[in-house]
């Protein structure tokens, strides 16, 4: 196989919450392209082997794993050195891990902030912060999944929402912060993939009314935009990309 065929070969990923949805369409896309991938996952050990089974047939030694609830300080700081550890570097973070559920105003918790402010925020900041020495040595790239609602929120979401707001002004920040040597951008999805406890006909409903492409999107869109982000938009710094079929346009 040709170099330009694995544009990532010998770079090493980082993906957090990479063993189901999204993050695991992540994990392989970027394989696929040639980079050795950590897989970090919180409680789903068993998803995470079995990826990483996958992974190693095709390419024997080319996956780590890494288990940590981002939410706990001791353990997200393991998360990193570890990485590190596995492959003597790091080249792209995607901070994809993240809690999603509602909260009604009126009965929002102290628990539903530190779990909702910890993972889609606190832990990316900081293991963006972590990562940074490695980064620089690579001209790396930290790639931020957030969300459409980030922008627009959404009815009985508002923690979820501000958390991800929260995420989308970091990523600005720390593109302005840590060039020239380290690219930071977010992608936005849509939706992709319907949320366990949400009824099939109201997300279908919701498709149909607002989206002008009239489908759900796949988590292999959003996989194929991070890696877009790394492998060919070399000069894409400090952008949010929306990967939602026009859902923005349709609140």
């Amino acid at each position: 196989m040709s170099p330009d065929a694995l544009p990532l070969a010998g770079r090493t990923a980082l993906v957090t919450g990479a063993a189901k949805r999204v993050g695991s369409a992540i994990a392989e896309a970027l394989h696929g392209a040639g980079a050795d991938v950590v897989i970090h996952y919180g409680s789903s050990a068993e998803a995470a082997r079995a990826l990483a089974g996958r992974l190693e047939q095709r390419r024997a030694g080319s996956t780590a794993l890494v288990a940590a609830d981002l939410r706990c300080r001791e353990q997200r700081e393991r998360v990193i050195p570890e990485a590190t550890a596995a492959f003597d570097g790091l080249d792209l973070l995607v901070n994809n891990a993240s809690s999603f559920r509602p909260t009604a105003v009126g009965a929002i918790g102290e628990a539903d902030w530190d779990d909702l402010i910890a993972s889609n925020l606190k832990a990316p900041l900081f293991l963006s912060q972590d990562a940074v020495p490695w980064l620089r040595r690579r001209g790396g790239l930290i790639v931020n999944l957030l969300d459409v609602y980030a922008r627009r929120p959404l009815r009985g979401y508002p923690l979820y929402c501000a958390a991800k707001a929260g995420l989308q002004m970091l990523t600005y920040a720390l593109a302005r912060e840590l060039g020239p040597e380290i690219r930071v951008n977010g992608v936005a999805p849509g939706p992709v993939l319907r949320p366990d406890d949400m009824e099939a006909a109201v997300w279908d409903r919701a498709i149909l009314e607002h989206i002008p492409l009239q489908r759900e999107g796949q988590p292999q869109d959003v996989a194929a935009c991070v890696l877009y982000l790394a492998t060919g938009g070399s000069y894409v710094n400090g952008q949010v990309i929306a990967v939602d079929g026009g859902r923005y346009l349709g609140f």
